[in-house]
């Protein structure tokens, strides 16, 4: 598959120190990544990279910045949203064979890991991961619980025990 937003940085540029690297999707790129992420519109993605050397690998730290527009998952609406948000990456070669098959433990402060072959990491990647895990995964218009209401659908409220105990004290009259 070739990456819709390709960012190679070689990994001969990254000195000793911190290495800073600015991205931004142009408008090809941000339709081509709107569509992989079911996307209404991306009007903005730009991330930026500090980058350090460490001994398996690459750590970079940053912020991605996007305006996206999704689809209200109940009534279709076009919601626009702003991403601001800071990441943390640690880019590692991708394994062997015989390096794959060994499970790695990750603690809770452990990096997100991206792995790369070559001599090149895609920043460019990274960025488009980093925006599809900040995306509102089930996204609502103000007016979706109206709708939904409408509809028959109970809220998660109305469904759950103490939904069924002001049910049964409504019917009661208490």
């Amino acid at each position: 598959m070739t990456p819709e937003f390709p960012r190679p940085h070689r990994l001969d540029q990254i000195g000793t120190g911190e290495s800073n690297v600015a991205i931004e999707a142009d408008e090809t790129e941000r339709a081509a990544l709107a569509r992989r992420f079911d996307l209404v519109a991306l009007d903005h993605l730009a991330a930026s990279f500090a980058l350090h050397r460490d001994a398996a690998g690459v750590r970079a730290s940053g912020h991605l910045s996007a305006a996206v527009t999704q689809s209200c998952g109940v009534t279709g609406e076009p919601l626009p949203a702003k991403i601001e948000e800071d990441f943390a990456i640690r880019f590692l070669p991708e394994p062997t064979e015989d390096e794959s098959h060994d499970e790695i433990e990750l603690a809770e402060e452990d990096l997100d890991t991206v792995f790369y072959t070559g001599s090149a990491l895609d920043l460019g990647e990274a960025a488009a991961e980093t925006l599809a895990l900040a995306l509102d995964p089930f996204p609502r218009s103000p007016n979706a619980a109206e709708v939904l209401k409408q509809a028959g659908v109970i809220s998660e409220e109305e469904a759950g025990p103490f939904g069924a105990l002001a049910a049964l004290k409504d019917k009661l009259g208490k």
